[in-house]
């Protein structure tokens, strides 16, 4: 199985620039990868299909899900990322 790790940060262009940049990054849990045959020596996944909080933010049930009772590990995470440019160009000097 490959690792995968995901570096996301915000970046700001030095103020001699006009130009802004920033990522936004989105987090979405999907379907449930946790193996509940492991212990025979199987492999059997639950068939959930996306994490749904048990509880508010902020609380312990917030990373249990509602659906299978699994951690908010053990479902796949996907992560959006989009990068925001605020490309206004330099004032002309008339030339």
């Amino acid at each position: 199985m490959r690792k995968r790790q995901v570096v996301v940060r915000r970046t700001e262009e030095p103020s001699r620039s006009s130009t802004t940049s920033f990522t936004i990054r989105n987090v979405k849990y999907g379907e449930c990868l946790k193996n509940h045959a492991a212990s025979v020596g199987g492999y059997a996944v639950d068939g959930c299909r996306e994490f749904m909080a048990s509880g508010e933010e902020g609380t312990a049930d917030a990373l249990t899900c509602a659906a299978c009772g699994c951690h908010r590990n053990f479902h796949r995470r996907e992560v959006e990322t989009e990068v925001v440019c605020d490309c206004s160009s330099p004032p002309s000097n008339g030339n």
